[in-house]
C-alpha cells in the first residue's frame, strides 16, 4: 500500500505540477493559501495541492523524512497506513494562524501527525512553487501551566507596517536576554502588564517566567539558547528559529512572539529533539537557513 501511495502522489504531483505551470489563474493563488491547502490535505487525501512542490526541488529539513517529493509521498503513506490499522492516529490538521515574510510562509497548526502535536512550519517559495520546507513539531498536552493551550490566541496579522521594528524588537531579545548580553533588559522588550504565556510548563507573565526558568536551573536542567539561525515576521507576529539546549538535550527552538504597542505580550513555542545527522533521513540539516 505504501508503494502504491507514494507512487500515486508522485505521478499526480508531476502531472497536475506541469498543468499549474501553464494556468496563470492557478498561481494567482497566494502562498499562505497555497501552504494551507497543502497542509489540510495531509488530512482529507487530496491530492491536487501537490501542484504546489515543485517536483525537481523540494528540500527537506525534517529530519525524520527523506528528501524530495519522494520523501513527502512516504511520510504520507506511513500515514495512511497507520491510520488503517488505528482510526484514532488518522491524520488531522488545523492550522490556526499563518504569516509570510517575503518567500517563506510560516505556518502555526494543531496537528495529529503521528499522535497529537503542535507544529510550526516553514515553507520558501520560488516562483510560486515551495521548493524547501522546515517545521518544529511538539507533542500536545492536556494541561498547561498557565491554563491556555499550546496554541489559542489571537490569530489575525496586524500592525504590517510594525513589521520590521518588531522584528528589531525580538533580535534585541535574543541578544540581551536569551544570549545573556544584557539580561536586565527584559522588561525593555516583554511587557510588565501582559504576557500571556503558551509554553505547556510556564505560567503566565514575566514572573511565571522566571519561576520556570529557576526551577529548570536548580534542577540541573538550564535552558541555553546558543545560536539564532533565522527570524520571520509579519506585523504583530514574529518567529524566532534558534538551537541550543533543553533538558540537557540538543534542540531547536521555534518561538512565536505576539507585539503590541512596542512590546511583547504574548508567547508560542515548540521544542524538537535535534536527531544526529547520522539518524537523519535526509543529509539537508534542521536548519540550513
Amino acid at each position: 500500500m505504501l508503494k502504491i501511495y507514494m507512487l500515486t502522489v508522485l505521478t499526480l504531483a508531476t502531472c497536475i505540477s506541469c498543468e499549474a505551470n501553464k494556468n496563470d489563474e492557478k498561481m494567482e493563488i497566494s502562498n499562505k493559501q497555497k501552504v494551507l491547502e497543502l497542509l489540510k490535505s495531509i488530512e482529507t487525501g487530496a491530492t491536487e495541492p501537490v501542484a504546489y512542490i515543485n517536483p525537481e526541488k523540494y528540500i527537506q529539513h525534517n529530519q525524520s523524512v527523506a528528501d524530495g517529493l519522494a520523501g513527502f509521498g512516504a511520510a504520507l503513506g506511513a500515514l495512511a497506513e497507520m491510520a488503517a490499522s488505528n482510526p484514532a492516529m488518522a491524520p488531522a490538521v488545523n492550522t490556526v494562524r499563518i504569516f509570510e515574510d517575503g518567500d517563506f510562509v510560516i505556518a502555526h497548526t494543531d496537528y495529529n501527525f503521528f499522535g497529537p502535536k503542535i507544529g510550526i512550519d516553514i515553507f520558501r517559495f520560488e516562483d510560486g512553487l515551495i521548493v524547501e520546507h522546515w517545521d518544529n513539531l511538539q507533542e500536545k498536552v492536556d494541561e498547561t501551566a498557565s491554563g491556555r493551550t499550546q496554541i489559542d490566541g489571537p490569530v489575525e496579522v496586524q500592525d504590517v507596517e510594525q513589521t520590521a521594528a518588531n522584528k528589531a524588537l525580538v533580535k534585541g531579545l535574543l541578544a540581551d536576554v536569551f544570549f545573556g548580553a544584557n539580561p536586565e533588559k527584559i522588561t525593555d522588550y516583554i511587557s510588565t502588564e501582559q504576557y500571556d504565556q503558551h509554553n505547556p510548563g510556564v505560567k503566565d507573565g514575566l514572573t511565571g517566567l522566571g519561576e520556570a526558568l529557576t526551577s529548570l536551573a536548580e534542577a540541573g536542567m538550564p535552558m541555553v539558547y546558543e545560536k539564532n539561525h533565522a527570524l520571520f515576521g509579519e506585523g504583530n507576529f514574529v518567529l524566532a528559529v534558534s538551537e541550543g539546549i533543553f533538558m540537557n538535550e540538543r534542540v531547536a527552538f521555534y518561538d512565536i512572539f505576539r507585539i503590541e504597542n512596542g512590546k511583547i505580550v504574548e508567547h508560542w513555542d515548540t521544542i524538537e529533539k535535534i536527531i544526529p545527522e547520522e539518524s537523519a533521513k535526509n543529509s539537508n540539516g534542521k536548519f540550513g537557513f
